[in-house]
């Protein structure tokens, strides 16, 4: 399945003593799709995927692969510090039925040729359409945009790239003179910069933006050919996209709490060690969310 729009990052429900919380995994999947997004992105930072086991990787990949349908593409979260383990992961996501995977560079490995080498490893595990995402914040790693020229080029099945090193506009356009026509760029960061992304050959995003509907009609209205309409979107709500994007590691915490108090999930616990944001954030966010009427 063709991946484009926007495909949200997703949470992974937990109960209020830590449990996967399958039942609000269900109704956040059902909550997605009701918002029109485009693709669901399992096992990503938002979805806490270092803080899961195995066997719980696997109940979130065959809870939200079966509740899909096949509606929507999934993509899964396949990173690992080894090449075996994210091969491993690979096979797994692709026996519970994904459509692909998502792969960061091991953390700190800043080598290039070491790096090229996994993504290679790894793409000779599966069919599966690869994800290269580019995200120097949490891997400490910085990929040149000759890298993801050397990636589509060497490795068959590296079709996209999730960018996350800002300004993300600037390097999607230093790609795209590069890749050939086939590979295709998402932007990240929150959404931050989603317009722009659009304007330089974007496909779409991957965020884990608690109010995905509204990147939806953003998506939708720039795909139309209505740049205008795509741009007055954006634009209104981009204070509260910009806000969220910079509460960093309490951001998973922060959206969680949006998501509980929307009635998506039960629970906005997240496994520990993991800070919970101040309560002066909290209120910020409570002022803005009043102010959009959301």
């Amino acid at each position: 399945m063709d991946l484009h729009g926007v495909c949200v990052i997703s949470l992974t429900p937990f109960s209020a003593t830590g449990e996967v919380d399958g039942a609000s995994l269900c109704t956040l999947t059902d909550f997605y799709l009701q918002a029109g997004v485009h693709g669901i992105v399992l096992l990503g930072i938002m979805g806490e995927a270092n803080k899961l086991t195995e066997p719980e990787r696997d109940v979130v990949v065959d809870t939200v692969v079966q509740r899909v349908g096949g509606q929507v593409p999934v993509v899964v979260g396949v990173s690992a510090a080894g090449t075996r383990i994210a091969q491993f992961y690979a096979r797994r996501a692709e026996h519970l039925g994904a459509n692909a995977v998502m792969l960061a560079p091991p953390t700190n490995v800043r080598n290039l040729d070491l790096v090229l080498h996994h993504y290679q490893a790894v793409g000779e595990t599966t069919p599966l359409a690869l994800v290269v995402q580019d995200e120097p914040s949490s891997t400490g790693v910085n990929l040149p945009p000759g890298f993801f020229a050397r990636v589509a080029n060497e490795v068959p099945t590296a079709r996209y790239a999730k960018l996350e090193e800002p300004p993300t506009p600037v390097k999607i356009s230093a790609i795209e003179t590069l890749v050939p026509h086939h590979y295709r760029m998402f932007g990240g960061l929150g959404g931050m910069y989603f317009y722009e992304e659009l304007g330089r050959g974007a496909v779409g995003v991957m965020t884990g933006f608690a109010y995905p509907e509204v990147l939806v009609q953003v998506y939708e209205h720039f795909a139309a050919g209505s740049r205008e309409e795509a741009r007055e979107i954006f634009y209104r709500y981009l204070p509260l996209i910009r806000f969220e994007a910079q509460l960093g590691v309490s951001g998973v915490a922060i959206r969680k709490q949006v998501y509980q108090s929307r009635g998506v999930i039960a629970s906005s616990h997240v496994r520990s060690p993991a800070p919970t944001g101040d309560e002066h954030t909290r209120d910020e966010l409570a002022d803005m969310i009043q102010y959009f009427r959301l």
